[in-house]
């Protein structure tokens, strides 16, 4: 059934959109009794920030003291220990985004907000949050987009012809729920044993140079991990210094969720030092340095992160751009998007760059969004923003890459199938003969399906 949109479906906003520039606010730390005392210096410090991140219960009851049911910390045990394949790490700044406008002064009032907010929908999701009959999908996997299976060396995955991702790292400053690299990233978890690096960091740096100095039909490198944030500038330094002495190397894109869960650290003296000198050379040279960064909700666009991308600017990169996840309950509606792109653009100098539909890991189901979902919003936002400005949602299809969700060569909503092309090889695929190379798959959460597709997916597991 190739049903890529229904005749009756509505491409119109639900609700009319006014726009209107808002400026921005940092929510106020001290709302929560665990940081009454916390300063402006201690705040704007990267240092304070790493130093009080939130891991654990303990560490979210020292915040907010007794704000929170004590059945909100037993459904994120519960999560913890059958469902979560990340860990917790919650900054500060990232921990204060969330219910940024509840005024919680006795027990439990926080609670609800809590609940409801869109970035603890991602950033702490509980188990009442996963779908109770189809938390995975039966064609999820931990590394769903085979980006180890195409490292050329370790850390370096090649999918594309003509660019290259370099893992540098498996750390973030923050970890999300929903994270693509789950399978790698972070600590272990009771569902999750990760993958681990071998190398020692400065070899695997080394050898991942060796290879692009090698390899001249590689010209634009993304350097992520991980999240760059936590790789010593330094060593992160010596590396992109390494790029820009490689003559085929015209685009390099760093990649840090770090601005968003971590701006003080981009707004540092030191870093921002070193981002001026990368920039200096690559001017020199006609290469561009962009920054990516990673922000779900507008909320999460704050002051500090505004005055950490117009720093990064202002030392001379040559971009600050978004990609976000397009997720169930969290900014899957046009308003949503178009509230954070606004936010992003006029506030940040940050462009809205990508909306990726959530990847297909364990136990994601409830973030992810159908394809004719997406294909609606994205009908929906254009005509609101520049068009330099207006984001492309994509779908990351396995051994496919990023794919715009129009592009499906075919779709059976029943069933939540959609088939997609592309007109190259991975050099994993071009070196096995035996390897498919004509269509492609992604798949609709099933509980989005009509009861039809449901139960065929319910026999198939079942037969």
């Amino acid at each position: 059934m190739d049903t890529a949109r229904s005749q009756t479906e509505p491409t119109a906003l639900e609700g009319v959109y006014e726009y209107r520039s808002s400026p921005l606010v940092e929510p106020d730390w001290r709302r929560f009794p665990g940081w009454r005392e916390v300063t402006d210096a201690e705040w704007a410090d990267p240092q304070w920030q790493r130093a009080h991140c939130v891991k654990d219960a303990k560490g979210l009851r020292a915040v907010v003291g007794d704000l929170l049911d004590e059945a909100f910390y037993e459904d994120w045990e519960q999560d913890r220990l059958h469902r979560a394949t990340m860990s917790v790490l919650l900054p500060p700044q990232m921990l204060n985004t969330i219910a940024p406008e509840a005024a919680a002064a006795r027990p439990g009032e926080l609670t609800k907000a809590f609940y409801d907010d869109p970035v603890r929908r991602y950033m702490l999701p509980v188990f009442s949050d996963r779908h109770p009959q189809w938390p995975s999908h039966p064609m999820a996997s931990r590394d769903s987009l085979h980006e180890q299976d195409m490292w050329v060396v370790e850390g370096l995955t090649h999918r594309y012809p003509t660019k290259v991702l370099a893992e540098l790292l498996s750390t973030c400053p923050q970890y999300c729920g929903h994270c693509t690299r789950m399978d790698l990233v972070g600590n272990s978890t009771p569902q999750v044993t990760k993958n681990k690096l071998q190398l020692k960091p400065v070899d695997r740096a080394d050898r991942i140079l060796e290879h692009l100095r090698s390899s001249p039909g590689i010209r634009d490198v993304v350097v992520s991990g991980g999240d760059l944030a936590n790789l010593p500038w330094p060593r992160l330094e010596r590396f992109v210094d390494g790029l820009l002495d490689i003559d085929s190397v015209r685009d390099i894109r760093l990649a840090s969720k770090g601005l968003i869960g971590l701006p003080q650290y981009w707004n540092s003296g030191p870093v921002l030092q070193g981002v001026e000198r990368i920039a200096r050379k690559a001017r020199s040279r006609g290469v561009r340095v962009a920054l990516h960064t990673h922000a779900n909700a507008a909320q999460q666009v704050t002051p500090g992160v505004a005055r950490a991308s117009w720093a990064l600017l202002g030392a001379g990169l040559h971009d600050v751009r978004n990609q976000g996840v397009l997720m169930r309950g969290i900014n899957d509606t046009a308003h949503d998007l178009l509230d954070l792109c606004f936010a992003l653009i006029d506030h940040a100098g940050i462009t809205p760059y990508y909306f990726y539909m959530c990847d297909m890991i364990p136990n994601a189901e409830h973030w992810r969004v159908p394809l004719h979902r997406a294909q609606l919003i994205q009908r929906q936002i254009l005509g609101y923003l520049p068009g330099f400005s207006t984001p492309r949602i994509v779908c990351d299809v396995p051994m496919a890459g990023k794919r715009w969700v129009d592009q499906a060569d075919s779709y059976d909503r029943e069933l939540g199938v959609s088939h997609w092309s592309k007109s190259y090889l991975t050099p994993l695929e071009a070196a096995d003969p035996d390897a498919h190379s004509g269509s492609y798959h992604y798949y609709d959460p099933i509980d989005t399906l009509p009861l039809s597709g449901q139960r065929w997916w319910r026999e198939a597991r079942h037969g």
